[in-house]
């Protein structure tokens, strides 16, 4: 990928680079999906668990994760040209990026691959932290087949900001559910990885709001050991945590009828 302009200061901890990509439709082994679509590299959200940090062996990044993002400006037209020769399959966003962090407000990128893909009526998956993804409901319903989702890893405010700290709020991530579900788009959750957390008030906030919910443990304790002990949470990286946790909350879900995929 090739730098066209020099960096600039996207806010005071984030450093923007508008980059050319060589493709942006790309084949992915995620069980699920043929596709993936990332029209960044890096995330201004700066998860502390991050598993995408692991994009920096291959992009040369100094900065910590968090604190870079390159803008992929031809991806639209890189789309286009991708989607002429590209078989039907399922396109899954954000692979290893928020494709709705803040600076999409300004590319937009997201939306106009959106636009590229709806033409072509591919199937899309697409997982956010933030309610930005309301701005494109009239595209998400014109699909014949989308699903949205929602990162939701606990239900405290508190926690999230300790792990998610450049993230959106709680309860902006539900309201965008609510307003999702309430437009008839097919909606999920993703709980994952399950921060400290207790099962009954989270599936209470989620009630009524998701067709399904997909349920992860952390799986980088190393990465967040010491965040963990800082904040006398470590019983919460504990197995039986995650398995008694887990369990409560896939039960919960189900008596209400909402479709429950574990995943460890």
């Amino acid at each position: 990928m090739l730098s066209i302009s020099p960096p600039l200061r996207y806010n005071i901890n984030v450093k923007v680079k508008e980059i050319f990509a060589k493709a942006i439709l790309t084949k992915t082994a995620i069980s699920g999906f043929d596709y993936c679509i990332n029209p960044y590299v890096g995330c201004g959200h700066g998860c502390r668990y991050c598993y995408a940090s692991f994009m920096k062996r291959f992009t040369g990044h100094l900065e910590p994760w968090g604190e870079f993002i390159d803008v992929k400006v031809n991806a639209p037209d890189l789309l286009k040209k991708q989607l002429k020769r590209a078989k039907q399959g399922v396109v899954a966003f954000g692979t290893v990026t928020d494709v709705y962090q803040p600076i999409e407000k300004k590319y937009q990128l997201t939306r106009k691959c959106l636009e590229a893909l709806l033409e072509n009526q591919f199937p899309v998956n697409l997982l956010t932290r933030s309610s930005l993804c309301m701005r494109d409901i009239d595209l998400f319903k014109q699909f014949k087949n989308i699903e949205v989702g929602l990162s939701i890893t606990t239900h405290d405010e508190i926690v999230k900001k300790i792990f998610e700290p450049s993230s959106p709020s709680i309860s902006t991530r539900i309201g965008a559910l609510r307003a999702l579900h309430e437009e008839g788009i097919q909606t999920f959750a993703f709980i994952g990885p399950m921060l400290p957390l207790d099962p009954k008030p989270m599936v209470t906030m989620l009630d009524g709001l998701i067709d399904e919910v997909l349920i992860d443990r952390m799986n980088y304790p190393n990465k967040v050991k010491s965040i963990y002990y800082k904040a006398k949470l470590d019983k919460y990286l504990e197995d039986d945590y995650f398995h008694i946790a887990g369990k409560e909350l896939k039960e919960r879900f189900e008596k209400k009828g909402v479709s429950v995929s574990m995943i460890f």
